[in-house]
């Protein structure tokens, strides 16, 4: 469901933000273009996907705030992390650098909820580091539904990218959101798009149509009222 209308990043996640949730987003950055972009042969329209990352909602902290659990790149000036980390939600508060948010809701009980977030925080614990590896090899396989079914052939030990880390963690509940797609490939489009009964809230602000398309659809219209007069 779209629950867009009216509401802010921070008074969406606070609405829809629980334990075990899956956070989907997508950002501005240059890394972010290029996930989404990759991803358009899984989409049923051909354009660039709505989404590039995904996190998992842990609980919320006595500082009042809720914290998530993702594998990122996080670069700042003289610090750089990279892979299983926690962090505060509200990174994602911003409207403009954060344009489309989605949290998914699959219904898991107390015990999954807990095995999903014992699994998230062993592989911090564990200091699994963020694959750009990895990566490389799914959108390698991401026009291939067979390549997909199989391992992914770039596989690092103790290595996971955004997506990948969420499948793991799900799958320490039994859960497996695309039952017939290495765990290593799965995408936040794939999340996204799980067959597995779940409710969906998003807040979409881009589409993901890029500005050459919009430019052919508008001169189409035009031919089309050349035409038609």
């Amino acid at each position: 469901m779209d629950d867009s209308a009216g509401l802010n990043n921070r008074e969406f996640i606070e609405r829809h933000a629980a334990p075990g949730r899956i956070g989907l987003c997508t950002g501005k950055e240059w890394m972010s273009k290029l996930i989404r972009k990759a991803q358009s042969p899984l989409t049923g329209d051909g354009h660039r996907s709505l989404w590039s990352h995904a996190f998992i909602f842990n609980e919320r902290r006595a500082d009042g705030h809720w914290w998530v659990l993702e594998s990122d790149l996080d670069i700042h000036y003289k610090q750089v992390r990279l892979g299983v980390q926690e962090n505060r939600v509200d990174r994602y508060f911003d409207n403009d650098l954060v344009p489309n948010l989605a949290i998914l809701d699959f219904g898991l009980d107390e015990a999954q909820t807990k095995q999903v977030q014992v699994a998230g925080l062993d592989l911090l614990s564990g200091l699994s580091h963020y694959s750009l590896t990895e990566l490389i090899g799914t959108l390698f396989a991401m026009p291939s539904r067979r390549l997909r079914r199989h391992g992914n052939v770039l596989a690092r030990n103790n290595a996971l990218f955004c997506s990948a880390m969420v499948q793991h963690c799900y799958a320490a509940a039994d859960v497996r959101l695309l039952p017939d797609l290495g765990g290593k490939h799965i995408t936040p489009q794939d999340i996204a798009e799980s067959p597995l009964p779940h409710q969906s809230h998003r807040l979409i602000r881009d589409l993901g149509v890029s500005h050459l398309r919009r430019l052919g659809r508008h001169t189409e219209a035009l031919v089309d009222d050349l035409i038609g007069s």
